[in-house]
């Protein structure tokens, strides 16, 4: 059985993948605790789930327990359920900041997973990156990457990479998203429709993206694009003149450093 402590919209992208995805068994050995009975409602509608209100019901069905919580409140959802986690169980954590050792230091197991998942997720095309101590079997790690792979990619790291992977992958759909804002605005300013803007920026977006897939590098391609004196070399001049490249850094920094700041609990 598979437990979710939380139903937001990351546990229901992960259960939308559980079920979509044939190496998984029947949704009714997955159970989801919730406190807004509306939510409750739907999940156990549109997925046909277990659902409850009682986090100690869900962790103590439950072979692996996901928290999909918010890092604010995971003290006190870890203080919940403590006495229903035992050591056989396999905790995943996918709340951003929060240690393995903080974990560990809550709980009466070792066998936790730190995952950092990405929005994407909601279709099927996430990044998430996992850390883990040595304590886990080839049997145990696998479940759990079998999980997040029916949601994207999956890519193992140590620890001490995780605030920057939550800066890159877990902010950088944000990130993206108000670049391309900025695009579509930038269209229609130059006389299209945002209807029109929306359609070329983001197609744009996607078939950069599968360029990009190729293994092509990013300088590469930028230097495909642009020809001396031509139209993408006058708007690259504006980003070096506006400093863009350092603002993107400065964002990216300030995310991790966030990162960390959350984890800061021990």
């Amino acid at each position: 059985m598979t437990g979710f402590i939380g139903g937001g919209n990351m546990a229901e992208a992960l259960i939308k993948g559980i079920i979509q995805n044939s190496r998984f068994k029947i949704q009714s050995e997955i159970i989801v605790s919730e406190p807004r009975q509306d939510r409750r409602e739907y999940l156990e509608q549109a997925y046909g789930v277990k659902t409850t209100i009682s986090n100690k019901e869900a962790a103590s069905y439950s072979n692996i327990i996901i928290l999909a919580v918010k890092p604010q409140i995971m003290g006190q959802i870890l203080e919940d359920i403590k006495n229903s986690v035992t050591n056989d169980k396999t905790v995943v954590s996918i709340a951003a900041g929060i240690t393995l050792s903080y974990l560990q230091s809550k709980l009466n197991t070792k066998k936790i997973i730190r995952v950092m998942p990405n929005t994407p997720a909601l279709v099927q095309e996430a990044m998430s990156v996992m850390s883990l101590c040595e304590c886990f079997s080839d049997k145990d790690v696998s479940s759990v990457r079998q999980i997040f792979m029916s949601i994207g990619k999956v890519l193992t790291l140590p620890e001490k990479y995780m605030n920057a992977v939550t800066a890159l992958s877990g902010s950088g759909p944000a990130f993206i998203a108000f670049f391309i804002e900025a695009m579509v605005e930038g269209g229609i300013k130059s006389g299209l429709s945002k209807e029109n803007a929306s359609e070329l920026a983001i197609q744009t977006l996607l078939g950069t993206t599968k360029m990009l897939e190729t293994g092509m590098p990013p300088e590469r391609l930028r230097e495909m694009v642009t020809s001396p004196g031509g139209t993408t070399a006058a708007g690259l001049k504006i980003f070096e003149e506006k400093g863009l490249k350092d603002i993107v850094l400065s964002a990216i920094n300030a995310a991790a450093k966030r990162a960390e700041e959350l984890g800061r609990k021990e």
